[in-house]
């Protein structure tokens, strides 16, 4: 940084010299900037001797900037004050090609005005009379403009700035909230939340210059304890602004739209109003229309207001799915207009290079984008202001070619959205309509247009997935065309659509979309369909959405495959945190079109193709069922309510007494679940009648009593079976029946562990049964082999990363087990008990004497989380042994990566499933 000099020019002569200078702007300005060098003690730039960083007349397209100072300010003169609003807008075209300076600086030979440009920051300007240079807060302020920047940053980002002003707004709503609980009379909640709308605008029309200084904050000020004179004035104020005229004195611009279609208010409590005299304070410029939406959203929404704060998704976020949709073709459909325009100036036809710039700004005049689940409009800002700012590169190239005057041609309309909460639609609105005016006054463009609205009934009320107007009876709603589809639909499992949906409306998306979607489908899936749909009849060209990563699972991926049979996939995020209502969760994005877009990405990295399952490898999404597997997998029973303590379960077993003489015994068992099978077990014990009948279960007195007490805080309905298991386990009891042992897994677990079960236990819902006993079958289930197929068919769990779930329709019934010979089965045989051995002594240490170690705290620790979270190497010796006897068993080599694992358990799924030759040469063992 460079050094300070001492002055060589006083304030005092300073201000002698230009307070009646006299001198035009082109007379006079680099003087004038050489003697304020001189009264900071910092060298003028031919002193500074670097003119590529510190220069007068700096070129940019289209012009040049007066002085520009690399890292700190652009600097523009003009020879009175009343053109200083020109030079700012000048200064703002420019800054893009000044490396966005942290200062912009224009100046008259009478003021100084000084606006901080910080990324991300809030504005905030500092005015400097020339005649006021000698008082010492306005020359430290110079001297930090050439020496220190930085200490001119605000201490506000433009996020803090949305999040304060939308806190005032919640608790401007609970004064309300608490007004109208007080007398009685709650206000219409949509009617206040239209009201604060239009405030929220005209606070933000007042510092934007759109309405007339201070207009708003009078009224505040003057009626702060009338809330009943407030209400008229806001109401005839909004009445002029409908339609252009006079409030007093101010002349009142005509805004239109459909914000201020009608003038009616609600009175606002006292509290209310002196909040929002706190209000017209802040600094409304500079809220952020990424996140306006969503913040003012949350503050008028009493269900929403627990996650007011900083937890929202942020533009970067939103732009991986405008970005790669959106913006990519169009970036190169610029890049080609651009490269053509070149050919034409080449050729001495300016008149076609520029008709053919017009075209592309027509073109770009003409996109629309849609998104279905709009709420408060987030992404459709983004996308709006992504279109202007390449708009504004053409004309920036324009400007560089001598071609003047240009000003963007894109609209809001061009933004379509479906939203079914009406108040979230007109967040929708207001967000797009500040965004729009904000875009243009940060940019260099005045916004003069009139009316400065105009109604945005591309943001319409409705279900994006049903259409109830006719008469009651639902039908598939048609959705508008739009070049793109983008946007964040809701994500609901199917097994929480009876807590959250009405029964008839469940019945009708059944049947609406029983063609083509899986009763399965998360709620998400409707609106792929629907995006694919519009694809597919030529309505739209690119769709981005986001989805529940579990749109992977078999459950729900059936729309994926119908994307990729009638399109394709071309960028996908499979497993991605995102924010949701305050809460993080992890996301799936997908970007879909026809099947001609050819360059597709991976979480950002360049792949050949996309699955269904987003993956780029094997496409094992195609693999089948092997009749073969059936009968041996199973998820455990639903045994909660019957489920009983150890203790409990001790006193029933000591009972004598049943009247058909039978013991307790017979229908008291141990209970394991997931956490039982992968820790150690709680002791429980569980109540199973199976198959027995009323009458029968009954006779075992005290059991039964418990099971019918359980059953009625359940609600179950005691006109069934309600001593029953709501899960039939008949099939997996048939399959267990003769076995001293079988297999079990919990469904959801970091590890893919296998433990052995003594028979006469029961295993719950939270864990898969396998009904086999042999050393063999347990070492194919426990090698490495079956664990990449596992995966690769399995759920990951948004709830917990490291988590995922087994299930054996998926991953077990379509796994080609090996076809061994004698020697092979018993090698792996060997193998998988040495395995299981070796942890179980891990698990249950004895000492030198056999005797089991006493340490229960040792023992609590000692499991097979802990186990294969610290896998030593004794335990990973051990799985090399039983991964190169499985690897044998198929007649494959042992050291076989992920991607050529699954190729052949593909091919062998496929052979066997009868569903096409392989495309790989197998052994002949193997099938």
């Amino acid at each position: 940084m460079t050094t300070p000099q001492a002055p060589t020019i006083t304030p005092a002569a300073f201000i002698a010299k230009w307070r009646n200078a006299g001198f035009g702007e082109r007379q006079g300005a680099q003087s004038f900037f050489n003697d304020l060098c001189a009264l900071v003690g910092h060298p003028n730039p031919a002193a500074y001797g670097n003119p590529d960083a510190f220069t007068f007349e700096k070129a940019v397209p289209g012009g040049f900037a007066d002085a520009y100072f690399e890292g700190r300010f652009g600097w523009e003169f003009k020879g009175s004050d009343a053109d200083l609003d020109d030079a700012l807008n000048q200064l703002l075209r420019y800054q893009v090609y000044l490396k966005t300076p942290p200062l912009l600086i224009v100046s008259s030979f009478e003021t100084i005005r000084i606006r901080t440009n910080f990324q991300g920051m809030e504005t905030v300007r500092h005015d400097i009379r020339v005649e006021d240079l000698g008082e010492p807060a306005n020359l430290e302020l110079l001297r930090c403009v050439f020496f220190d920047p930085d200490a001119l940053r605000p201490g506000r980002s433009v996020a803090q700035v949305t999040e304060e002003t939308a806190a005032l707004f919640h608790d401007i709503v609970a004064d309300m909230e608490q007004a109208d609980t007080a007398v009685g009379a709650p206000a219409d909640p949509e009617r206040l939340a239209r009201h604060l709308n239009r405030i929220v605008f005209c606070l933000y029309a007042a510092d934007a210059g759109l309405l007339p200084d201070g207009v708003f904050a009078r009224i505040l000020r003057q009626h702060a304890r009338n809330p009943a004179l407030a209400n008229r004035a806001i109401a005839s104020l909004f009445e002029q602004m409908a339609a252009g005229g006079l409030f007093g004195a101010d002349a009142i611009a005509h805004f239109n739209g459909d914000l201020f279609n009608t003038a009616e208010a609600v009175e606002l409590s006292a509290a209310a109003l002196q909040r929002l005299g706190e209000a017209a304070g802040r600094n409304w410029r500079n809220i952020e229309p990424s996140i306006f939406g969503t913040l003012f959203e949350r503050a008028l929404d009493a269900a929403k207001r627990t996650y007011l704060g900083a937890h929202y998704t942020g533009a970067d976020d939103i732009m991986l799915v405008v970005d790669p949709v959106v913006m990519q073709p169009l970036r190169r459909e610029w890049d080609a207009a651009r490269r053509e325009i070149e050919a034409l100036l080449d050729d001495d036809d300016r008149d076609g290079a520029l008709g053919r710039l017009e075209d592309f700004r027509r073109r770009l005049a003409s996109v629309t984008v849609l998104d279905p689940a709009c709420g408060s409009g987030n992404f459709l800002y983004l996308a709006l202001r992504c279109l202007l700012d390449l708009e504004k590169a053409a004309i920036d190239y324009a400007a560089g070619q001598g071609w003047h005057g240009l000003t963007p041609m894109v609209q809001p309309n061009q933004m379509l959205g479906i939203e079914l909460e009406h108040y979230a639609a007109e967040l929708a609105r207001t967000a797009l309509w500040i965004g729009y005016i904000q875009w243009h006054q940060s940019n260099g463009f005045p916004y003069i247009r009139q009316p400065i609205l105009t109604p945005l009934d591309t943001i319409r009320r409705g279900d994006a997935i049903l259409d109830w107007s006719d008469g009651g009876n639902a039908v598939e709603p048609e959705w508008p065309a739009a070049e793109f589809i983008i946007g964040n639909p809701p994500f609901l499992g199917r097994r929480s659509w009876n807590r959250n949906f009405e029964r008839e409306y469940t019945i009708a998306v059944d049947r609406v979309y029983k063609d083509t979607m899986a009763r399965s489908s998360d709620l998400c899936c409707y609106w792929f369909e629907k995006a694919r749909r519009q694809i597919a009849a030529g309505k739209t060209v690119r769709a981005g959405l986001l989805a529940t990563q579990n749109i992977r699972a078999t459950f729900s991926r059936g729309v994926l495959e119908s994307i990729n049979e009638s399109g394709g996939i071309f960028m996908a995020y499979p497993d991605r945190d995102w924010l949701l209502d305050g809460a993080s969760v992890h996301v799936a994005i997908i970007g879909f079109d026809d099947g001609s877009e050819t360059e597709k990405t991976i979480d950002d990295k360049r792949v050949n193709r996309i699955n269904a399952n987003l993956t780029s490898g094997v496409d094992i999404t195609i693999a089948k069922r092997l009749s073969e597997n059936a009968g041996i997998a199973f998820r455990g029973p639903g045994t909660a309510p019957f489920d009983i303590p150890g203790d409990l379960a001790a006193t029933m077993l000591a009972e004598v007494g049943n009247p058909n003489g039978r013991p307790n015994s017979d229908v008291i068992m141990p209970v394991r679940n997931g956490q039982d099978l992968s820790s150690r077990a709680r002791g429980h014990y569980t109540i199973n009648f199976a198959d027995l009948t009323l009458t029968e279960a009954a006779r075992y007195a005290t059991p039964f009593e418990h099971a019918k007490q359980a059953a009625v805080q359940q609600g179950r309905d005691l006109t069934g079976n309600y001593w029953q298991y709501r899960q039939s386990a008949r099939n997996m009891t048939a399959a267990l029946s003769g076995l001293s042992r079988f297999v079990g897994h919990s469904v959801t677990a970091k590890h893919l562990t296998f433990v052995w079960v003594d028979a006469g236990t029961i295993c719950n819902s939270a864990t898969n049964v396998f009904a086999r006993d042999d050393d063999y079958f347990f070492g194919v289930l426990h090698s490495s082999i079956h664990e990449v197929w596992a995966r690769a068919l399995g759920t990951q769990l948004r709830e917990a990363e490291s988590a995922f779930r087994y299930t054996p329709t998926t991953c077990f019934e379509t796994f080609p087990l090996p076809r061994p010979t004698d020697k092979q089965r018993a090698a792996v045989a060997y193998a998988a008990g040495e395995l299981n051995r070796l942890r179980e002594g891990w698990l249950n240490p004895v000492d030198a004497d056999g005797v089991a170690a006493p340490n229960a705290a040792d023992l609590r620790r000692r499991t097979l989380t802990s186990l294969y979270n610290q896998r030593p190497t004794w335990l990973a010796h051990a799985h090399q042994a039983l991964d190169a006897a499985v690897a044998a068993a198929y007649g494959w080599p042992a050291d076989l990566d992920d991607g050529g694992i699954l190729e052949r358990l593909l091919a062998l799924n496929l052979v066997r499933a009868g569903a096409g030759e392989a495309a790989y040469l197998l052994p002949e063992n193997a099938v």
